[in-house]
């Protein structure tokens, strides 16, 4: 089995940062990509960022310049640093890992963590 917590968010007023934190556990060999998507009120679930094992990234137009995401293999942990916070911002951050499946050599199973809310003050 495999758990994926997060942990960071909060309220913050516009101009200020958050460090998200999720950590994945559980039965792990490796893994694979690992990213962060984020849900507002009204609006679709986006992709914001994801980066894989050898440490590609990608991120959504809106927090290029303002957001980074990173691992730490060693930690099986993704993290997603906040700066420059503007209230469109508001949303529930949830991480999200694929990892390589135990049964078959090419398969990668994908898992979420339960998300957490990040509030941007005006």
């Amino acid at each position: 089995q495999v758990q994926l917590v997060e942990s960071g968010g909060g309220l913050v007023q516009a101009g200020g940062s958050l460090r998200l934190s999720c950590a994945a556990s559980g039965s792990i060999f490796s893994v694979g990509t690992m990213g962060w998507y984020r849900q507002a009120p009204g609006k679709q679930r986006e992709l914001v960022a994801t980066i894989t094992s050898a440490d590609i990234t990608n991120y959504t137009p809106s927090v290029k310049d303002r957001f980074k995401i990173s691992r730490d293999n060693a930690k099986n942990t993704v993290y997603l640093q906040m700066n420059s916070l503007k209230p469109e911002d508001t949303a529930v951050y949830c991480c999200t890992a694929w990892i390589p499946s135990t049964r078959s050599l090419q398969a990668f199973n994908q898992y979420w963590g339960q998300g957490t809310q990040v509030t941007v003050s005006s």
